[in-house]
């Protein structure tokens, strides 16, 4: 028996036979050619089948994990077009006239290399992306196909590390669980095993020479966990525990339907948090009452350019008119620290994470906030949708964004353009917005605490850092306290206040939540039935 530790990217718990896959190390030799131009011809032959897999690769995990998860192979295709990355393959076959397969490996190589050495977490990820992208143009150059993943019986998917392809080419239903020994919790296929609700454990220290593909394996993404050839005792405890998670999951299955209130009386609103319009089927599918936090930045990122007013307008409107009056909260984009977009030329900073970011952006660049707002304000004539702001520190931000949606209003007037202006509030994650709630709840709709950020904040720790994890409370009295304290604030002025950090779904504090006066929690789609659970069995009076 032999047991190793992991990170776990979803909690869960499966057994069964081990399928290691080993990718093959295309042996990629260096020879020399005579006629540049026609390795050039093949780069290109090579790239346009490449695009034409990754539509297809979109096409299907659009159907399966949904718009904001399926996006990573739009990204890969605009990869594909890189200036730098194209160029330097070309400069190596044209100045050392070497085969196509010999330049793009070794451009791969350093470009994947280049991100890796990157300080931010995000760019660190996109390595993995680059290898993808360049292992698929060589074996397009070489005839190979992608790996057939038909025949493959229900297994533990044990590898060095998995591409998002990949995983989309798989089939969900014989997937047991995802054990890595590389990648990291903002990888894409991190945030598709989330999406899938899939078992995942990575950074498992494993020699894959080692492991033979039938072995008996338990991961527990519960203790982060993975267990080769458990004993019997071991398959028995594993057994009573799935067994246990599945009757939980059957019992969450009949609090459909029903209302998110305590023993004792008290309501509270349930919503999920979502990444693109193609996520909405999990907010019904999971009786979510409404939508939280609808991230828009999705809507900027993996593209080459700025989204258009009319793109907006009709993703926000599809969005509303799908939730058939249930609220939706759309935060206007928050680009910058983690999520960096080439075009908008934010140029590099040495931390990022206090840096030019969400409304920062869009009050120094107001004509990108204006195309936003114009298309949220249009939507809002659709169903039932609030503007949320992120990033506020002052009640003089605030006045700025009224005034800017003052003159969208009167630019929606002149062009005799319906509107309607919603519902607004802002995000409670700065500690100056906690010290000067008082304020700001005069001015806005709602509140809703992005307890992340606050926590990281507040506690000066980068979360994006492993190192600190020991050091990163959530629970810390100081967070709490300031919750209270946006929430004693929003009630005096009559507003209500939410919480869509990952704290809101943290079922521990469910209860402590709901006597502070927490009107709503937005959780992700999967927690929805766990968090009303604990609310149904919460009892507040005391």
């Amino acid at each position: 028996m032999l047991k190793l530790s992991g990170k776990a990217v979803y909690k869960g718990i499966a057994m069964g036979p081990v399928a290691v896959l080993k990718k093959d190390d295309q042996q990629v030799k260096r020879t020399k050619v005579t006629d540049a131009d026609a390795e050039l011809a093949r780069v290109g032959k090579a790239g346009e089948k490449a695009r034409m897999q990754l539509q297809a690769l979109y096409d299907k995990a659009v159907k399966e994990v949904g718009e904001a998860s399926a996006a990573i192979f739009e990204v890969h295709q605009m990869m594909l077009e890189d200036d730098d990355y194209l160029e330097s393959i070309h400069n190596m076959i044209r100045t050392e006239m070497v085969n196509a397969e010999y330049a793009v490996a070794v451009t791969g190589d350093n470009f994947s290399e280049m991100f890796a050495s990157m300080d931010d977490d995000y760019m660190k990820a996109r390595s993995a992306d680059v290898k993808d992208i360049s292992n698929r143009l060589v074996r397009n150059l070489m005839g190979q196909e992608d790996m057939d993943f038909t025949s493959m019986e229900p297994s533990v998917i044990v590898a060095d590390d998995l591409s998002p392809s990949e995983t989309v080419q798989m089939d969900k239903s014989k997937i047991l669980a995802f054990v890595t020994v590389h990648g990291s919790t903002n990888s894409h296929t991190s945030i598709l095993a989330r999406m899938m609700n899939i078992p995942a454990l990575i950074g498992v220290p494993l020699d894959l020479n080692e492991i033979s593909t039938g072995t008996k394996v338990v991961v527990d993404g519960f203790k982060g966990e993975v267990i080769f050839d458990p004993s019997e005792e071991v398959c028995a405890e594993t057994e009573k525990a799935m067994k246990e998670e599945e009757e939980k999951l059957q019992l969450l299955h009949t609090l459909k339907g029903k209302e998110n209130v305590t023993l004792d009386g008290h309501k509270v609103n349930i919503y999920a948090n979502i990444g693109g319009v193609g996520d909405v089927g999990y907010v019904l599918e999971n009786d979510a009452g409404g939508i939280g936090l609808f991230r828009s930045e999705f809507l900027y990122l993996g593209r080459n350019d700025f989204p258009t007013e009319e793109e907006q307008f009709q993703a926000y409107r599809q969005v509303v008119q799908t939730m058939a009056g249930k609220k939706v909260i759309i935060r206007t984009l928050d680009i910058g620290a983690d999520k960096q977009v080439d075009y908008f030329n934010l140029g590099q900073e040495d931390n990022p994470a206090l840096g030019y970011r969400a409304i920062r952006i869009c009050l120094k660049q107001p004509d990108i906030f204006k195309t936003q707002l114009r298309a949220l304000l249009r939507a809002a004539m659709f169903g039932n949708l609030s503007i949320m702001y992120p990033m506020i520190t002052s009640t003089e931000e605030v006045k700025k964004i009224y005034a800017i949606v003052d003159e969208v209003k009167a630019e929606l007037d002149e062009s005799q353009i319906p509107y309607k202006v919603p519902e607004q509030g802002i995000m409670i994650e700065t500690p100056a917005s906690v010290m000067v709630s008082d304020e700001l709840a005069e001015l806005v709709d709602f509140f809703s605490v992005g307890t992340n950020d606050l926590t990281q904040y507040t506690l000066a720790i980068d979360r994006q850092n492993e190192k600190l994890d020991d050091f990163y409370n959530p629970h810390h009295k100081a967070i709490l306290r300031m919750i209270r304290m946006a929430a004693e604030n929003a009630h005096k002025c009559g507003k209500w206040i939410g919480i869509c950090g990952e704290l809101g779904a943290d079922t521990e504090l469910t209860e402590e939540f709901l006597r502070m006066g927490i009107d709503e929690l937005s959780v992700s789609p999967s927690m929805v039935l766990k968090v009303r659970k604990a609310v149904r069995e919460a009892k507040i009076d005391k």
